[in-house]
């Protein structure tokens, strides 16, 4: 016998010790007397590979379950999850210490550079400000943008809080602080007051009890 032979040979003893298949030709040998149609059954064991895994998940499912009932104290997924938000409420307070001018609305100014002007018209336009307030901001649905009556305020802080966080409750107006960075919040507060004053093409009458500017 070559050796190639004898490869061939060890290779097949392998496979044959790994699937514990039957050669063919003894199909009789291991033949069930249950009949389907003319369709016999043979009584093929499970290859030990498949045993092997299948023992092998039990005794990891034993395994995690001990770990997990014994061990509840040093590790929980409730404990983690609590450790993780508290770890994410340090990150957050820590960025904003970092990073205190995009937090601290009492240093908002506003904007009067062209380029910031030009950008707060396109946002304005962009968020469809226009469908309550028009196109010259005289006012719609919403309130005139143009005279010195307000109804939350008119300098550029109290326009700013009104874009972040919305409008009277139950009059339509979003908060648009998740939508709109805080920049262009400022830029677009920053164009409505540059608006103040102009005379809209049919500005609705004053609303709101404060006066900005100041008569």
């Amino acid at each position: 016998m070559n050796k190639n032979s004898e490869n061939i040979s060890a290779w097949k003893r392998f496979m044959k010790s790994m699937t514990k298949a039957h050669d063919l030709g003894t199909e009789e040998d291991i033949m069930l007397d249950h009949d389907y149609d003319g369709i016999k059954e043979l009584d093929n064991v499970l290859p030990p590979w498949w045993l092997a895994g299948f023992y092998i998940t039990i005794a990891i499912s034993i395994f995690y379950y001990i770990q997990v009932f014994y061990n509840s104290e040093e590790y929980s997924q409730a404990k983690e999850y609590e450790a993780a938000v508290e770890q994410g409420k340090a990150d957050v307070e820590a960025y904003k210490a970092a990073n205190p001018q995009l937090f601290d609305d009492s240093n908002i100014v506003a904007l009067t550079d062209e380029e910031s002007i030009a950008k707060g018209k396109e946002l304005f336009t962009s968020k469809t400000c226009f469908a309550c307030h028009l196109n010259d901001l005289g006012g719609s649905i919403g309130p005139n943008l143009t005279d010195n009556k307000w109804i939350l305020g008119g300098d550029v802080k109290s326009i700013f809080n009104t874009i972040s966080k919305g409008g009277r409750p139950g009059k339509g107006m979003v908060a648009w602080e998740s939508t709109i960075s805080r920049d262009e919040r400022i830029q677009l507060a920053s164009y409505i007051i540059s608006m103040q004053g102009t005379q809209p093409a049919a500005p609705k009458a004053p609303e709101g009890d404060i006066t900005w500017p100041e008569e």
